[in-house]
């Protein structure tokens, strides 16, 4: 023999056919598909159990239909479910594997190519994943409560079989878990800001304000969110019952700080519920007699702190003051929940009462003294958006001071982050009155 010649080819006999291949191999190929198809049913049972909203499962639970009682039986063990269809889909997969390679490699051995074994398991391994795993579960997830119904009796066949194996793995996942130490995540503000602006279409503008606000919640301290020194209203404690009660009606606070002599003397917080048995009492009363006493915080303490310190002591409002025991502001449980909710107005608040007022979409006149963190949330911006500039100031005249490096004049302005202001009222002590001018509509909140 001439050894040049190519080795003889392992052939099948001339007279096989493609007939004959499909009478071989035809059955394996029917099993095959059987189990793809059970595969998928398995994939969308689980996704379609897993994906029910609370709702669907307390309507299954009342429901007095078969599958739906079923389906909330099933889910009253999730773990041991999720379980039984995981063991249930993997032995389906590793079936249609096993069979496929057996195939393959007698097909390969009986035509001598060594390609065929790695194409059909690449095309094996596409059909598991895409039409055993992507698309059922993708369609099981848009209509889980049909799929569930219709892959209730499958489920609970798996369970049924799985059940030792299932409660097994359940055991053993149960004991890692109290073995394991958990860490908790870590999440900065701005990574949790960050997916709260990610929620899309998926959130109103209301809820995407509310999620800030509890977002940024932690960090604010009560300097942040005080009313300052000079919008308290309080009252001398030498005055006569008659000038105490007309300036608490002018005022229309229902809490009312009490000082002696000067603001930075506080003496108490008068509640007017208290002199309500009294209103019809002469100058002799002694109205001072019903003060309580008040409660005195640091300007740096922080808000969620302080909001636990309210609940604790049963009270509303706190005095702030610095580090020479002077007052600088006031804080009340209102001003914190604002924080969160946005301005909370009654039937006697208008919006020039709050500190500003809009002159169209792009445009809000405020008050100089009114806080950055309000007028953040009136132009609906993030609260770090003047924080380049602001410095230690923390009202909107503060930061135009640090713009300025000066007190500006009426009719100034000045740029900054987007933002045009334009002073309206200043005179030689403070600025009164801003005119701000966004590039953007200002949605209104």
């Amino acid at each position: 023999m001439d050894l040049s010649d190519p080795l003889p080819r392992q052939v099948l006999p001339a007279t096989e056919s493609w007939g004959t291949y499909f009478n071989l191999y035809g059955p394996y190929l029917a099993l095959i598909l059987l189990l793809l198809t059970l595969a998928g049913l398995v994939s969308a049972s689980e996704a379609a159990f897993f994906s029910l909203s609370p709702d669907d499962r307390a309507f299954c639970r009342e429901s007095h239909k078969t599958d739906d009682r079923r389906i909330a039986n099933l889910l009253e063990r999730p773990k041991r479910l999720l379980a039984s269809l995981v063991i249930f889909n993997n032995l389906l997969n590793i079936a249609i594997v096993v069979i496929v390679t057996y195939l393959t490699w007698a097909f390969s051995q009986a035509q001598g190519s060594g390609w065929v074994l790695a194409g059909v398991t690449l095309t094996t391994a596409i059909a598991i994943v895409l039409f055993g795993e992507i698309i059922p579960k993708v369609y099981a997830s848009q209509n889980n409560l049909m799929v569930a119904r219709r892959t209730a009796t499958l489920a609970q066949a798996g369970l049924f079989v799985f059940r030792p194996l299932a409660m097994l793995l359940v055991s053993l996942s149960n004991q890692i878990d109290r073995r394991i130490d958990r860490r908790g995540y870590k999440l900065s503000v701005e990574e949790l800001s960050q997916a709260v602006e990610l929620t899309g279409n998926d959130a109103t503008l209301e809820e995407k304000e509310i999620l800030k606000g509890i977002v940024n919640f932690s960090n604010l301290t009560v300097r942040q969110v005080m009313r300052t020194r000079l919008d308290i209203s309080a009252v001398n404690n030498e005055l006569p019952f008659a000038e105490l009660m007309a300036q608490i009606n002018a005022s229309g606070y229902s809490r009312v700080p009490v000082y002696h002599e000067s603001l930075d003397q506080v003496d108490g917080i008068l509640y007017i519920k208290d002199l309500l048995p009294h209103i019809h009492q002469d100058d002799t009363f002694r109205w001072q007699e019903l003060l309580r006493p008040a409660y005195f915080i640091p300007e740096n303490k922080k808000v969620d702190d302080l909001l636990q310190d309210f609940q604790k002591r049963r009270v509303h409002i706190a005095i702030v003051v610095d580090e020479y025991g002077g007052t600088r502001g006031l804080v009340t449980l209102e001003d914190i929940i604002e924080e969160i909710f946005g301005d909370i107005n009654d039937e006697f608040d208008d919006e020039t009462s709050v500190g500003y007022h809009r002159e169209d979409d792009r445009t809000v006149v405020f008050e100089g003294k009114m806080l950055l963190t309000d007028v953040c949330r009136v132009l609906n911006v993030d609260i770090t958006t003047f924080e380049g500039a602001q410095g230690d100031s923390e009202s909107l005249g503060g930061l135009l001071l640090e713009l300025f490096n000066r007190l500006p004049k009426t009719n100034e302005e000045t740029t900054y982050g987007g933002f045009t202001f334009h002073v309206l009222s200043a005179d030689d002590k403070r600025i009164n009155e801003v005119k701000v001018t966004s590039n953007k509509t200002v949605a209104n909140v």
